[in-house]
């Protein structure tokens, strides 16, 4: 049964509290890593046979276009409508990210002196998408799409195979959408390998994946570790923990729809979140009993109920502002804002990575179809961290031009504060082109 606490009543341990996994990979991962590093294709091709089932016999990394249309012609004959939905979600991430541009810019109001900025795209992003009895098409969809916005060359997509060598036709689908909505987009090469060793070839490169400028996509511990391991030679979009959602509700809100909204984070993960936040001491009884009633009827039903009784929490607060003031301080990964008028207290919300306003707004909505992305700041690095986005995939470098005339006009100030740190060598440099001239 989720606990329903009062916030009065509550010390600072009891709010931030939850169970997190915590198992130290870090070891394993190393040794992997090492030997992708050190035998490339034949390692990853091993760790195929030993992790995904697959015959090495003849295995060959990259997905060919003939498995490609294969997949494709199977799903349309599995699933004909899929394919329509993948591009009205598609269709609404795309306006969504292309808003986020950057453009270079050029300041040149002083005489003899030019600034600027120049923002240009990274060359190779890799993209992790997990595999195993879950696909994550949306997950293609949300990191792919803005990486082809920006103008990303090339995206190298890693997910494991089943064991008979294949991938899930979904997530094909999905990447063949999103290079197809974003026109005059770079291309999507998908590999065939998954786990620690996806993410060391993603790195440093194989005989067959090339190395990449930066990883992003979840996955397991394993992934995670590597993520980090690897961090510094590229890259990478975060260390995301396991999925959480806040919910604040007045007492106008439906139980059960609350209820479903908590368990839509909760089926993700026994490790995940689900916390509701309410003035309203009648809907926090109801929303409990209403998870209770609903958890029976959710097909990852031991997922949902471990996570809830581990990590789920109702907090009774004074006030709606209240309220807010507690989100603030957990600064969700999903943040569910269920009262009348969700905009009128947008500007009071400091920390969290998607807002969801309204009563009609479930989490799951940003998940798959909305257009806001869905790789977000978990743990609470909502308080400094963004979602996944198109600046996630260019770079700015800055440049400087100055005529003589107009360093003559600053070389005093430069050698001054050059002086004052006791780097007489930068002085000099600037120094010497005026005693040249």
């Amino acid at each position: 049964m989720i606990r329903i606490m009062d916030y009065s009543e509550m010390s600072a341990d009891e709010i931030f509290a939850r169970s997190e996994p915590t198992a130290d990979v870090s070891d394993i991962v190393r040794e992997i890593i090492e030997d992708v590093r050190a035998n490339g294709d034949e390692a990853i091709i091993r760790y195929a046979a030993k992790f995904d089932g697959i015959d090495p016999e003849g295995f060959v990394l990259e997905l060919g276009e003939d498995e490609k249309e294969a997949a494709l012609r199977k799903l349309r004959e599995t699933d004909p409508g899929f394919t329509a939905v993948l591009r009205r979600s598609a269709a609404n991430i795309v306006k969504f990210h292309s808003r986020q541009v950057r453009n270079s810019f050029i300041i040149n109001d002083t005489p003899g002196v030019v600034i600027g900025q120049k923002v240009v795209p990274l060359e190779r992003a890799g993209l992790y998408v997990p595999g195993g009895t879950a696909a994550y098409p949306s997950t293609v969809l949300m990191d792919s799409i803005p990486a082809l916005i920006a103008g990303c060359r090339e995206i190298i997509m890693v997910t494991p195979p089943d064991a008979d060598g294949t991938i899930n036709p979904a997530i094909i689908a999905a990447a063949s959408v999103a290079q197809e909505e974003v026109h005059g987009s770079g291309c999507i090469r998908i590999f065939k390998t998954g786990g620690a060793q996806a993410i060391a070839a993603l790195a440093y490169g194989t005989e067959s994946i090339p190395a990449v400028d930066k990883i992003v996509g979840p996955g397991n511990a394993f992934v995670a570790e590597a993520k980090h391991q690897v961090y510094g030679k590229v890259s990478i979009d975060m260390i995301a923990g396991p999925s959480e959602i806040l919910v604040i509700s007045d007492g106008k809100s439906d139980p059960d729809v609350v209820a479903a909204d908590m368990l839509s984070q909760a089926e993700h993960d026994k490790n995940a979140s689900a916390v509701l936040v309410t003035d309203s001491a009648e809907l926090a009884k109801a929303v409990a009993a209403s998870i209770e009633t609903q958890l029976g009827k959710l097909e990852r039903e031991k997922i949902a109920r471990a996570s809830i009784e581990k990590n789920g929490k109702i907090i009774i607060a004074e006030d709606i502002q209240q309220a807010i003031e507690i989100s603030n301080e957990i600064a969700p990964e999903h943040l569910e804002l269920c009262v009348d008028d969700p905009f009128d207290i947008l500007d009071s919300v400091k920390h969290a990575g998607s807002i969801f306003l309204g009563r009609n707004c479930p989490e799951a909505l940003g998940d798959y179809f909305a257009g806001p992305n869905h790789t977000l700041p978990t743990s609470g690095t909502a308080r400094f961290s963004n979602p996944l986005s198109v600046d996630d995939f260019v770079k700015k470098m800055q440049y400087t031009y100055y005529t003589g005339k107009a360093l003559a006009g600053v070389s005093a100030d430069i050698a001054a504060f050059a002086r004052k740190e006791g780097l007489t060598g930068h002085a000099r440099s600037v120094l010497i082109r005026g005693e040249k001239n």
